[in-house]
C-alpha cells in the first residue's frame, strides 16, 4: 500500500503544474481542487486499509542523501493520521471547488494547496528523518506560501514571517532530536532510532526538542503566536486544513518521539507535558474569549485542543515510565481520538466561517448578525460544531474530552506525589477550558447568526453554494456519528494505542458496545447511543401528549422583547459586553486588561466611550523582545555593507588571526 500512496501522492505535483501552465484560465483553480479530492479520497482508503489491515508496508525511492534512499512505511499508526489527514483534505478541497471563486488570488492558491497536501501526507508515510524532514519543510514552506497569498497586506506579511520564523525553529529542534538518536541508533532510519540505547540526559534531551520542534507546529504555548496571524491571513479552507490537519501531523511525529523511538522516557516527562498541556488549553481558550475576528477565534480554540491533547500524551507518557501500560494505553488512545474529534470539528467550523466570509466578506463578528435566516445550512452546521466542540454530548467532542478525564482520574494510582497532586488539579483545567469554550462559542454563534444583522452586508447575505453546503453537512453529520457510535471508533484506536505501548490485551480497553467503559464499568460508564435514543424516545412521547391533550387553535404572537421594542441592531449585546464579565475575571491579571471610561456630563451631547485595553503577555514579554534585538542587530550589521575595503581585509585578517589562535590553544590543550 506504501507505493500506491506514493503513486497516489505523485500526482499532486503534476495538479500543481497544471495550475501553473492554466494560471489564466478561470477553471482551472476548481479543476485543480477537484483532483485534490480525489487524491485525498484514495489516501484516505489507503489510510483505512492500513488501519484494518494492521502490520506495516514499505517502499524507497533512490533518491535521498548519497547513502541513503527515501524510505516509507505506513502502519496502522501513520494510517490513522493518514485518514485524520486526507478527511480534512477531502471536506476541503470539496469546499475549495466554490470558494475559490471569491479569492482575489486564485491561481497562486491552486498552485501552492497541491503541494501542502503532498508534503502532509510524505510527513507521515516518511521512515527516515531524511525523508520525514523534506517532508516536513515542503509541508511548512507550501503553507507559507498560503498564508502570503494577499502579499500585498502588511498585516498579511507579518503573519507570514512569523510563521516562517516559528517554522524554522522546530525544524531545528526535530533535527537535533533526530541527531541523538541516529548517533545513539547508528542510522537514520527510523527502525535504527526504535532500537537506539540512551543514556538519561540523552533521552530528556530527546524529549525536549520533540516537544519544542513539534509543540511550535502544534500551537503549544507560549509556541502559539503564529497561530492567530497565520488563520485570517490564509483562505478559509486552508485554515481548516492548517489548524484542523497539519497540527496533527506536529502531534503525529511527537507520538513518535515518545512512545515508538528509543527507550520510554522518564514518568516526569509526562508529569512536564500534562501541566503544560493544562496550561495551554486554558490559556487558547482565554484568548478567543475576548477576540471580535472569527477567525482568529478559532484559531486560539485549536490551541486549546492541541492542550488538550497533549494532556492525554502526557499521562499515557506517565503510566508508561511507570509499567502501568493498560492505563497508558487508554490515555494514548483518548488522546488520538480526540485528535481525530478536533480534525472533524475544526474543519467544519473553519469552513463554516469561510462560508460567512464569501456571503459577507466580514470576519468581525460585530458587523454580522442575523444570518440563521439567511445562510440556515451554514448556520445548523456551524451550531453542531459550536456545540461538538464545547464537549457538550452527545456529539463527539464530549466523548474524547470525557476519556481524557477518565485517565486524569486513574492519575492518582502512579505512586508519586507529583501526579497525585497534578492529575486532579489538570482535570480542573479540562473542566474549565470546556466550561470557557461553551461561553466562548455562545458568544461566536449568538453574534454571528442570532439577532439583528449588524451591516449591509449581514442583512444582503446569501446561502453558500451546494459544494461548500455539502462539505459542511458531512462533517456535521461526522461530529454526531463520532459522538453517537463511538465504540467502533475507540475499539480500533485501542488496538493501534496498545500496539504502539507493546502490550496485548484481552479484548479492548475501552470495551461494550454500546457503552463506554474505561477499564473497569464501576469507574463510570457512558452511552451516546443510549442518550441519542432516550433523548429521541421523550420527544415522540411529549409530543404525543401534546397532540392528545393540546388545544389545535394556532396562536401567534410577538417575540419577547424585553417590554420595549428597539428597532435598531445598535441596542443588541456585541462581542465586548458578552466577553465583559469573564474579561474582568481573567483579563485583569492574564492581560493586564484596563477600561477607560469617558462619562460627558449632562449638558454635554456627545456619546459615553469605553475603551478596553489589553496586552499579551506572551508577546510582549518574549517575542517583542526576540523581534527588537534581531532589528537591531541587522542594522548594526548592515553597517558592513557600507565599509571600505581597507576595514574589509582589516576584519578579514583579525578572523584569521582569531582562528589561528583558537587552532593553537585547542593543540596545545588537547
Amino acid at each position: 500500500m506504501a507505493a500506491q500512496a506514493l503513486l497516489a501522492v505523485a500526482v499532486l505535483p503534476l495538479l500543481t503544474m497544471l495550475a501553473m501552465a492554466a494560471h489564466r484560465h478561470k477553471l482551472a483553480p476548481a479543476l485543480v481542487h477537484g483532483g485534490c479530492l480525489l487524491v485525498s479520497l484514495l489516501l484516505g482508503f489507503i489510510g483505512i486499509a492500513s488501519v484494518l489491515k494492521g502490520g506495516a508496508d514499505l517502499a524507497a525511492l533512490p533518491i535521498g542523501l548519497p547513502w541513503l534512499k527515501a524510505h516509507f512505511r505506513i502502519d496502522a499508526f501513520s494510517g490513522l493520521f493518514l485518514v485524520i489527514v486526507n478527511l480534512g483534505a477531502l471536506a476541503a478541497s470539496l469546499f475549495g471547488v466554490s470558494y475559490v471563486k471569491h479569492l482575489n488570488h486564485a491561481p497562486r492558491v491552486a498552485a501552492a494547496y497541491p503541494m501542502f497536501l503532498a508534503g502532509m501526507n510524505l510527513a507521515l508515510m516518511a521512515d527516515d528523518a531524511f525523508s520525514f524532514l523534506v517532508s516536513w519543510e515542503f509541508m511548512s514552506v507550501s503553507s507559507w506560501l498560503l498564508v502570503l497569498i494577499d502579499h500585498e497586506e502588511e498585516e498579511n506579511r507579518k503573519a507570514a514571517f512569523t510563521y516562517l520564523m516559528m517554522a524554522l525553529f522546530g525544524t531545528f529542534c526535530l533535527l537535533g532530536a533526530f541527531g541523538v538518536l541516529a548517533q545513539a541508533g547508528g542510522g537514520y532510519g527510523f527502525d535504527a532510532m526504535r532500537t537506539a540505547k540512551l543514556d538519561g540526559l540523552q533521552s530528556s534531551l530527546v524529549v525536549l526538542l520533540a516537544l519544542l520542534g513539534a509543540g511550535s507546529k502544534a500551537g503549544l504555548v507560549p509556541l502559539h503566536a503564529w497561530l492567530p496571524l497565520a488563520h485570517p491571513a490564509a483562505p478559509s479552507h486552508v485554515s481548516a486544513l492548517m489548524s484542523g490537519v497539519m497540527t496533527k501531523v506536529a502531534l503525529y511525529i511527537l507520538c513518535r518521539f515518545l512512545f515508538d523511538f528509543g527507550p520510554t522516557p522518564a514518568w516526569w516527562w509526562g508529569a512536564i507535558i500534562m501541566v503544560a498541556g493544562g496550561v495551554t488549553a486554558v490559556a487558547g481558550i482565554l484568548y478567543a474569549l475576548i477576540q471580535t475576528d472569527l477567525k482568529r477565534l478559532l484559531a486560539y480554540s485549536t490551541v486549546e485542543n492541541v492542550g488538550i491533547a497533549l494532556i492525554g500524551l502526557g499521562i499515557a507518557l506517565a503510566f508508561k515510565g511507570e509499567g502501568m501500560l493498560p492505563f497508558a494505553a487508554l490515555a494514548l488512545a483518548a488522546s488520538l481520538y480526540h485528535m481525530l474529534n478536533h480534525s472533524v470539528m475544526k474543519g467544519l467550523l473553519f469552513l463554516g466561517a469561510g462560508a460567512v466570509l464569501s456571503a459577507t466578506n466580514e470576519r468581525n463578528i460585530e458587523r454580522l448578525g442575523g444570518l440563521i435566516h439567511r445562510m440556515p445550512v451554514t448556520a445548523a452546521c456551524f451550531l453542531a460544531g459550536a456545540a461538538a466542540i464545547s464537549a457538550l454530548p452527545p456529539l463527539n467532542g464530549f466523548v474524547s474530552e470525557w476519556l481524557i478525564l477518565q485517565t486524569l482520574f486513574l492519575g492518582p494510582k502512579i505512586p508519586n506525589w507529583a501526579m497525585k497532586f497534578g492529575s486532579p488539579v489538570v482535570a480542573a483545567m479540562v473542566a474549565l477550558s470546556a466550561a470557557m469554550a461553551a461561553a466562548a462559542f455562545v458568544r461566536a454563534f449568538g453574534l454571528v447568526f442570532l439577532g439583528r444583522a449588524r451591516s449591509q452586508a449581514a442583512l444582503l447575505a446569501t446561502e453558500a453554494p451546494i459544494p461548500m453546503r455539502i462539505s459542511l453537512i458531512g462533517l456535521a453529520a461526522l461530529c454526531a456519528l463520532l459522538g453517537i457510535l463511538p465504540v467502533s471508533a475507540t475499539t480500533i484506536l485501542s488496538q493501534i494505542a496498545q500496539s504502539l505501548m507493546g502490550i496485548e490485551l484481552q479484548g479492548t480497553i475501552i470495551e461494550g458496545w454500546p457503552w463506554l467503559a474505561p477499564i473497569s464499568v464501576t469507574r463510570g460508564s457512558y452511552s451516546g447511543t443510549v442518550l441519542v435514543a432516550s433523548v429521541l424516545f421523550l420527544i415522540l412521547v411529549t409530543a404525543v401528549i401534546i397532540k392528545g391533550f393540546g388545544t389545535r387553535q394556532v396562536r401567534r404572537g410577538p417575540a419577547w422583547d424585553c417590554g420595549h421594542k428597539e428597532a435598531s441592531p445598535a441596542f443588541q449585546y456585541t462581542a465586548s459586553s458578552f466577553a465583559q464579565p469573564l474579561r474582568r475575571v481573567f483579563g485583569a491579571s492574564m492581560f493586564q486588561a484596563r477600561e477607560d471610561v469617558d462619562m460627558p456630563s449632562p449638558s454635554e451631547i456627545r456619546p459615553a466611550r469605553l475603551d478596553v485595553h489589553m496586552r499579551d503577555p506572551i508577546w510582549q514579554g518574549l517575542y517583542q523582545p526576540l523581534i527588537d534585538g534581531v532589528t537591531h542587530l541587522a542594522a548594526r550589521l548592515n553597517r558592513l555593507q557600507t565599509m571600505t575595503v581597507r576595514r574589509h581585509l582589516l576584519m578579514m585578517f583579525l578572523t584569521l588571526m582569531l582562528m589561528l589562535i583558537v587552532a593553537a590553544l585547542r593543540r596545545v590543550f588537547s
